[in-house]
C-alpha cells in the first residue's frame, strides 16, 4: 500500500508500480511527474535485452524485500507511424509486440512463433488501457520492439503492413514485457512520440516536446494507477 497526503487526505495507492524507461532523460521527466512516492523509476537501459535484464533485477529484489512490484510501466519516446500518430501524441500499447524477432526468409519475414518457439506479443490490461487513454488522450494501438530502428520508408511500410494497428516502435517495451511476465505482473506501456518511423532527419526530431509530453501524460496518469485494481484485467 502506497500513502500520499493530498489536500488533507491519505489516499491509497493499491499497488506499487516500477516503470523503466531506457535512458536517464526519460527517467528524469517521468519521475518528477508521476505523484506516487512509493513508485520506483528506473532507467533500464536501451535495446530489449538490457531492459529485460534490468526490469528482472528491479522485480526480484522488490520481491526479496517483501515489497512486490503489481504493476510494470514501460515508458520514454518513440518514433510514430504517420498519420497515425504524429509528433507530440501519446501512444498507450494495447499490445506489446517483438517486431524484429524471428527469421528473414526468402518468401518474406517469419516470427519466431512460426519457427515453433516462445511469443512475440504480451498485452496490457483492457481495462487500464481503456483508463490511461481516456485520461491523457493517447491513442491505443500496438507498439512494436525492434533491435534496429527503422531508418527507411521502406521498412515503415513492412512492418505496417505485418502490423496494421502499429502506432509506434521503441526498443524496450518487449523486453521490460518478457520480465514482468516471468513475475506473472501486468505490464503497461506509454510512449510519445518524438520523430515519424521511417528515413533519419535529426533535425525533424522533436525530442524535447516528446518529453514534455510524456511528463504530462504521467501527470495525468497518476490517479489511475493510484485507484488501478490489478485484479481488473
Amino acid at each position: 500500500m502506497v500513502l500520499q497526503a493530498e489536500e488533507g487526505r491519505l489516499i491509497t495507492s493499491a499497488v506499487r508500480i516500477l516503470v523503466a524507461t531506457a535512458v536517464p532523460v526519460e527517467r528524469d521527466a517521468v519521475a518528477p511527474a508521476l505523484g506516487l512516492p512509493d513508485a520506483e523509476v528506473i532507467a533500464a537501459g536501451v535495446g530489449p535485452a538490457l531492459a529485460a535484464a534490468s526490469t528482472a533485477t528491479a522485480l526480484t529484489t522488490a520481491a526479496l524485500t517483501g515489497r512486490p512490484f503489481g504493476l510494470v510501466v514501460s515508458a520514454g519516446i518513440a518514433g510514430g507511424f504517420a498519420p497515425h500518430a504524429p509528433v507530440g501524441s501519446l501512444v498507450v500499447a494495447d499490445e506489446i509486440t517483438a517486431a524484429d524477432l524471428g527469421a528473414e526468409t526468402p518468401d518474406g519475414f517469419l516470427p519466431v512463433t512460426d519457427l515453433g518457439f516462445g511469443t512475440i506479443t504480451h498485452r496490457p490490461p483492457e481495462a487500464l488501457v481503456r483508463e490511461v487513454a481516456a485520461a491523457t488522450g493517447a491513442r491505443p494501438g500496438a507498439v512494436l520492439t525492434v533491435s534496429t530502428v527503422t531508418g527507411t520508408a521502406a521498412r515503415a511500410a513492412r512492418l505496417r503492413e505485418r502490423h496494421p494497428t502499429a502506432l509506434a516502435e521503441a526498443m524496450e517495451g518487449f523486453g521490460v514485457a518478457e520480465a514482468a511476465a516471468a513475475h506473472g505482473t501486468p505490464v503497461l506501456e506509454l510512449r510519445a512520440v518524438s520523430n515519424p518511423v521511417g528515413p533519419r532527419d535529426r533535425a525533424a526530431w522533436r525530442i524535447g516536446d516528446a518529453l514534455a509530453a510524456l511528463a504530462e501524460g504521467f501527470g495525468k496518469i497518476t490517479p489511475v494507477l493510484r485507484s488501478w485494481n490489478p485484479h481488473d484485467r
